[in-house]
């Protein structure tokens, strides 16, 4: 085949209507709340990938995330959710009803209505990432929806016969959610599992090509260590906090408990305006799963009502808590 010299009018039309530019200075700065879907964790309208070995909870923390995103409880009970909205999730390894009674548990552990969760479950047996067909059909769900967050859990059941150590069978799949997420201005994660041996950098521990890594504008990878999961946490364009140890609780209900980073107890303050009533009362919010009220707070420290509200307004005071529509959390 001998490429033809002869321009088409496609061509000529493309020429003809060039690209356009718009100086730095003009386009308008970025809203400081609208750096994060998920603060710390999540960029705003970001993709990217949720990685684990088998069995490593990933699941539980894509449906953790998508539960704070939709109620804007905080994510693991203490990253906050500046702009909750809904969420469309497929779990491609879980039946809908499955799906359903990890939601409730999670609403029961973190004090939200089931009912008045805005979390869509994509009704179908097979979706099919690298199917023009499929992806059209997402289109359509996500346009109607208009999500904050879409789920997709896991790559491997959402492709068919790529080979996802293969660059350009994987950069097409990923650059059509990119083009999903920049047309319709929504984040998008993507659980993948990890490899099994040993990596130097978080970036090479996703299996298959290295297209993942590059493609992600957030990643977080789970792995096991002792009797506890670390969730790491890698942003293109952020700072990335520390490494968080988390357990699977199982009262009321299984979800993700995010412990510090010494174990579940809170770091004691020893500057000289630290009491021990404070440091109990930091205690008992950094290790609950949800935010206490002043009562609860009272009743599990066997302390006068008027101390603990002097100590949790002296709290609020440093920025160490802060008080939502159900109660005191940590900071």
């Amino acid at each position: 085949f001998v490429p033809s010299s002869t321009p088409t009018a496609f061509e000529h039309n493309r020429s003809s209507n060039p690209l356009t530019l718009v100086q730095v200075a003009r386009v308008p700065p970025q809203p400081k709340e609208a750096t994060w879907l998920i603060e710390q964790l999540w960029l705003a309208s970001g993709v990217g990938l949720l990685g684990g070995h088998a069995k490593a909870c990933k699941t539980y923390l894509a449906a953790e995330l998508a539960l704070a995103v939709a109620s804007g409880k905080p994510a693991l009970g203490r990253f906050p959710i500046p702009r909750p909205g809904p969420v469309v999730f497929f779990g491609a390894e879980d039946s809908l009803s499955a799906l359903r009674a990890r939601f409730e548990g999670l609403a029961q552990a973190r004090g939200c209505d089931l009912e008045q969760l805005a979390v869509f479950l994509i009704d179908v047996p097979v979706l099919r990432l690298d199917s023009p067909q499929d992806l059209a059909r997402l289109r359509a769900a996500i346009a109607s929806c208009k999500p904050r967050l879409v789920v997709l859990d896991p790559f491997v059941r959402l492709v068919g016969r790529i080979d996802e150590n293969s660059a350009a069978d994987v950069s097409a799949v990923l650059g059509a959610l990119r083009a999903l997420q920049r047309d319709l201005d929504v984040a998008i994660l993507l659980t993948h599992h990890t490899r099994k041996s040993p990596v130097s950098h978080p970036n090479q521990a996703f299996r298959g090509s290295t297209d993942f890594a590059a493609w992600s504008d957030s990643n977080l990878l789970l792995a096991r260590k002792d009797q506890h999961l670390v969730l790491t946490i890698e942003h293109r364009s952020a700072p990335a906090p520390q490494p968080l140890s988390l357990s699977l609780a199982q009262d009321p209900a299984p979800h993700l408990v995010a412990l510090s980073p010494h174990g579940p107890a809170a770091p004691v303050d020893n500057s000289s305006n630290s009491d021990p009533l404070t440091d109990d009362i930091r205690r008992q919010l950094h290790d609950a799963s949800r935010p206490l009220t002043t009562v609860e707070i009272r009743d599990r420290l066997r302390r006068r009502k008027s101390d603990v509200v002097a100590a949790l307004q002296r709290l609020r005071a440093d920025r160490l808590i802060t008080r939502t529509g159900t109660g005191w959390q940590a900071l």
